[in-house]
C-alpha cells in the first residue's frame, strides 16, 4: 500500500485529494498537513511514499519546501500539484527536483497514475510540459532572465506583475511589507529593469502571467 503525504493549505482540497485516492486499492493518505514547516516535518519521519504538495502556502511555500527536501537528501519523491498553469511554476519545480507536475484542475484523471508512477521511480510530465522542456534544453544557452531568481524571488516577481500590492503580496506570503520590498529591488535588479511596469511587460511576453 503505497501512503501518500498531502500538504496544502485548503482543507476542502485535501479532502478532494483523499475522495480521489480512496477509490483505489493501493493508495492511502498516510498524512495530511497544511504548511510548509509539517511538510518537511513528516517527510523527515519516513511514514509516506510519495509528497503531494501545493506551492502557494503561506510562510514556507512549496518550492521551499522542495529545496529543503533535496538538501536534506530525503528519498521521498515530490509530486508538485498545483493551481499555476506549467507555463509559471513546472520547468523552476523539476529543476529543483520535483518528480513531476500537475495542476490541479487534471488531478481527478491524472492523479492516481502520476502517484505510481513517481512512487516507482518515474517521472510525470504532461506532453505539452515535454515540450516545453524539450525547447527549454535546446535554448539552454540561451536561458530566460528570470531563472536565475531565487524561488522566492521567482513568486514575489509573480505577484508583481499579477498586479498585486506589497501589502498583498506580504500578506498571502506572511511575510513584512519591507521584506517584499527588498525582495523587489533584488529582482528589479537581476532582470536589469528599472520599474514595476517593465516587469510586467516581461511577464506578459514570457506568458508568465495570464
Amino acid at each position: 500500500m503505497l501512503k501518500v503525504l498531502v500538504v496544502d493549505d485548503h482543507p476542502v482540497f485535501r479532502a478532494g485529494v483523499k475522495q480521489i485516492i480512496a477509490e483505489t486499492n493501493d493508495i492511502s493518505v498516510g498524512c495530511e498537513v497544511s504548511n510548509g514547516w509539517d511538510a518537511v516535518d513528516a517527510a523527515r519521519s519516513g511514514r509516506c511514499d510519495v509528497m503531494l504538495l501545493d506551492i502557494s502556502m503561506p510562510g514556507k511555500d512549496g518550492l521551499d519546501v522542495l529545496r529543503d527536501v533535496k538538501e536534506e537528501r530525503l528519498s521521498i519523491p515530490v509530486l508538485i500539484l498545483s493551481m499555476h498553469p506549467e507555463e509559471q511554476y513546472a520547468i523552476q519545480a523539476l529543476k529543483a527536483g520535483a518528480a513531476g507536475y500537475l495542476t490541479k484542475e487534471s488531478a481527478a484523471d491524472e492523479l492516481v497514475t502520476a502517484i505510481r508512477k513517481v512512487a516507482a521511480g518515474g517521472k510525470h510530465i504532461s506532453a505539452s510540459l515535454a515540450e516545453r522542456l524539450a525547447s527549454y534544453v535546446q535554448n539552454a544557452g540561451d536561458e530566460a532572465p528570470h531563472r536565475i531568481l531565487s524561488s522566492r524571488e521567482y513568486q514575489v516577481m509573480l505577484l508583481i506583475a499579477a498586479g498585486k500590492t506589497p501589502t498583498e503580496i506580504a500578506e498571502k506570503l506572511s511575510l513584512s511589507v519591507k521584506t517584499i520590498s527588498t525582495y523587489r529591488v533584488r529582482i528589479l535588479s537581476k532582470l536589469d529593469m528599472k520599474s514595476n511596469a517593465e516587469l510586467v511587460r516581461y511577464a506578459v511576453k514570457n506568458k508568465l502571467v495570464d
